[in-house]
């Protein structure tokens, strides 16, 4: 799996650690779930940032942890001769909000970073939490993809 990291605003101070945990979970997600011609665009962000986001797509007026926009769902038409990458889609992650939450659950910014990976990973392969059932089913998906990570909390 191809994955593009980005940052905006430039301002956002990355730690190398971060960017080689957002790989890494990429990596796996690709291993488990056959995504080995996939791509996927990750931009780290502020809370000022993706609360513009949040409210402009999601009509949510605050910050959020990570938002997911997928480019493959509903039906789309078999195009020949297309691009032979499967491009997934864009998750926006904010740092700001990462770090708070790690500290509010106790546990490091690494592991608070790779769990809103794969829960933004998952959103771009059709889980969603809305209906009980399907958070339930989204949870244990982020539990297993977690544990094959070797990531606990």
């Amino acid at each position: 799996m191809q994955t593009i990291i980005d940052k905006n605003p430039d301002s956002i101070e990355l730690d190398k650690s971060l960017v080689d945990i957002i790989e890494q979970v990429a990596a796996k997600m690709a291993e488990l779930y056959d995504l080995k011609n996939s791509e996927v665009s990750i931009t780290l962000t502020d809370n000022k940032n993706i609360h513009a986001l949040n409210k402009k797509y999601r009509n949510i007026d605050r910050p959020t942890d990570v938002l997911s926009f997928a480019l493959n769902e509903g039906e789309e038409p078999n195009i020949e001769g297309g691009a032979p990458v499967n491009v997934l889609g864009d998750i926006i992650i904010s740092v700001e909000k990462t770090a708070k939450q790690a500290e509010e659950y106790g546990h490091s910014v690494k592991r608070e970073i790779a769990f809103l990976t794969v829960h933004g990973m998952l959103h771009l392969l059709g889980y969603d939490h809305i209906e009980e059932n399907d958070r339930v089913e989204m949870r244990r998906e982020e539990e297993f993809i977690m544990e094959k990570l070797g990531i606990s909390r």
